[in-house]
């Protein structure tokens, strides 16, 4: 019985750190695209005027 509390509490926890993990990386992607926004505007700007 101990042992089936014990796995399902590791499934549990291995859970949470996969949403932390992903928590993470989106935090990471939001970061990079405020401050490299600017600059992305700026290439596809040129893009569509040379177009």
């Amino acid at each position: 019985m101990l042992d089936r509390l014990f796995r399902r509490a590791a499934r549990g926890q291995g859970l949470v750190e996969y949403a932390l993990i992903i928590a993470l990386v989106a935090v990471v992607v939001i970061g990079t695209l405020i401050l490299l926004g600017p600059q992305i505007q700026s290439i596809f700007q040129n893009l569509t005027n040379n177009l």
